[in-house]
This record gives C-alpha cells, structure tokens and sequence, in this order.
C-alpha cells in the first residue's frame, strides 16, 4: 500500500508540473478583446457594439430586426483594434446580431446569449422597457427541449414546450397553443427572440390570462435558404408531422385538455400560412387561429415559394370553408399584420377570402414591418384573446 501511495503522489506531481508547463507556453499579453463589454445599452435605449478584431479590413454589424441596420451596417475601427458602431434609439426588446468580419459571419465572442435562426446561431441583447416580455419577479413556467421520433419523417424531431408555473406539481389539465414560427427561424426562436416564456409568464401572474402549455415545433423538414428553387419546398412533409406525431405526442404526454375550446394554434410569416393549412382541414379541433404577418402564400397570384400550394386552398378546402357548423365552434379567428409587412396585400387577401365565406374575422394592422417587434406583440395580443 506504501509504494501504491508514493507512486500516486509521483503521477499527481508529474501532473501538476507538466500541466504548470503547458500554461507558461500559453501566455500571451492582455488585449483590449480581453476586458472588452460588447454591449452597451445607453439611458436612450441607443446600444453601442462592438468587437475587437485587429487584423481585419472591413467589419459589418448585421441584425434584420434592428431600426436603422437594414440587414447590415459598416462599424469603425479604434487605434487599439476594436470595432464599434452605434445603433438606434431602439424599441425595447430581443434583438438577434452576428459580425461579419472580412465577410466571415461571427458571433459576438463577449456574449454568451444566443438564439437559434434556420441553420443559424445568433448572439442576442435585449433592451428592458416593454412590461409584457421583461424579465420580472414573478412565478416562471419553464420551457423544454423535447425530442421525438416522427414515424412521417422517419428521424428524430425537435420541439420546444412551454409549462406555465405549477404544473409540475400538480394534477390538473391545461389549455394548449401550438405557435409555430417563420421560414428563416426554428424551433427555438418563438423561446429566445420571440421571449414566449417571459410573455407567458408575465400575463398569467397578472391573471390576464389562462395558464396554459405552448407547443412550439420545428417548421421545417429540409433546407431553406435564400435563392433556393421554389419547387424543392413544401409544407406538406410538417403537415403530415404535426397532424401525425407532435400533437399525438403532446396530446400522450402532457396533461392538456383535448376539446376543440381549449385547443388554439398561431404561426407567424410561413407558420401563419402551415397555420390555416393545419387548422382549416380540421376545423372541428381548433377553437383559436391566429395569423401574424402571413395569409394564403400564391393567393394574390404574386410568385412566391408557396404559390403553387397557396394557389389551390380555396379549391382543395371549398368543404370546410363552407360548413357553417364549423364555424360556429370557432371563437376567434384573429389576423395582424404591419402597415409595411412585404406580405401585406396576401394577409388582406387572405381576409376577405374568409369573411366571402361567412367568417367572423378580427384583422389588425399596425406600425412596422415583417418583424419580432411586432410579432411579440401580436402573440401578447392573441393569447389575451384565448380561452375565455
């Protein structure tokens, strides 16, 4: 036992001196990038941000949804190598950004917030401010990576799920929205930049709504990118998986109540229009629809990656729309879309289609355009709407 001791005390020494060794090789002098904040939010809600990057030649701020950027924007350069740029007064809120430094997308390496886009990551700031999707004191829900298997698909899936406080103690069953995103976000942008749990917590601590479980799926089956041929994407393959595997799944594991008045879904942009297409053809299990910045992609008969499925739902849906029973179960069926939204006219289409066919329809338009500025609000807007 001696000699099994001194060799252990031997290895551990060995170990410590060689590890001491390879740190002394790893000194390098502080940087400006070793105490850098990249983030400053000043008093205006003006944001200041910046990132150290000596050696390059030119580097971009780029941030769809911040006022003033327009997707991109040119930062300067100090004499001690950090880039900056000032952006803004800024409506409060989640605001997703990347660097591109000598045309390579990066991440702010100071900021360990992030959010997940379709085959992005983002970093991510937010400005305090807007009462409904602070952070504040109040009981939290949680929110759930969950995975499963889709038998349509054939692989493993991904979703993110949403319990109000409680729950996990408890006995009873809940209402449940299914909130589906856009094209060019995933299943966990409705969690991050859309802040669906701090909305939700937020309204049900001040008892303006019910609690409730929100299902958020991923909406796309296969690639999606800009420029990428308007034949080789359909939402039917995320149809047959939500009708086939994600509502099944929750409906098996999570106490929610199953009635058509407990049951409502909303989507924004392509999840508005996988939306109508879940909901119209089952219109007797959906009691809530709401549509944020989207309608009948095609209906318009403008090109777009839809057209050619968007063109034919009146026709293949003619059934549904006309069954006035349907209807009468329906208790709110609720559209908003910004006054400069690209897809303003198909949500206006979209809405005088439905009301052709007797429809009770509430369309809002606002300020803004095809942004998470405005669909926070509108999912802030929807729930207050549900379940009453």
């Amino acid at each position: 036992m001696r000699n099994y001791s001194i060799i252990v005390l031997l290895v551990l020494c060995f170990s410590i001196l060689h590890f001491s060794l390879i740190a002394q090789n790893f000194r390098r002098d502080i940087t400006p990038g070793d105490t850098l904040k990249s983030i400053q939010i000043l008093e205006d809600n003006s944001v200041i941000l910046r990132v150290y990057a000596p050696g390059a030649e030119e580097v971009l701020l780029i941030g769809s949804d911040i006022p003033g950027v327009e997707f991109a924007a040119k930062m300067e350069k100090r004499d001690d190598g950090v880039w900056e740029i000032k952006v803004g007064p800024v409506t409060p809120g989640a605001y997703r950004y990347a660097f591109l430094i000598d045309n390579v997308f990066t991440l702010d390496p100071k900021n360990t917030s992030t959010s997940e886009s379709n085959m992005n990551l983002w970093s991510l700031f937010y400005v305090q401010g807007e009462s409904f999707m602070d952070l504040k004191d109040v009981p939290h829900g949680q929110i759930s990576e969950v995975y499963y298997y889709s038998k349509s698909l054939k692989r493993f899936r991904r979703m993110h799920v949403y319990t109000p406080p409680g729950y996990e103690n408890g006995k009873g069953r809940y209402p449940v929205l299914y909130l589906l995103h856009g094209a060019f976000d995933c299943d966990d942008s409705w969690p991050s930049v859309g802040r669906a749990g701090f909305i939700l917590d937020n309204l049900i601590a001040e008892g303006k709504t019910a609690p409730m479980i929100v299902v958020m799926p991923a909406g796309h089956t296969g690639p999606f990118y800009f420029g990428m041929p308007p034949e080789s994407f359909s939402i039917k393959p995320f149809i047959e998986d939500f009708n086939n595997d994600i509502k099944p799944y929750i409906e098996k594991h999570y106490r929610i109540k199953l009635d058509r008045v407990h049951t409502a879904i909303a989507g924004l942009s392509m999840g508005g229009y996988q939306t109508l297409s879940i909901a119209i053809p089952n219109l007797d299990e959906y009691g809530y629809i709401g549509v944020f910045s989207s309608g009948i992609f095609g209906i318009t008969g403008e090109g777009s990656t839809f057209t050619e499925e968007g063109a034919k739902f009146e026709d293949i849906n003619r059934r549904f729309l006309m069954n006035k029973n349907l209807k009468k179960g329906l208790n709110v069926f609720w559209f908003a879309t910004g006054k400069d939204d690209f897809l303003i006219e198909t949500t206006r289409a979209t809405v005088d289609m439905f009301k052709k066919y007797g429809f009770n329809v509430t369309y809002v338009e606002t300020e803004g355009g095809h942004t998470w500025i405005n669909w926070r609000r509108y999912l802030r807007d929807f729930v207050l709407l549900l379940f009453k």
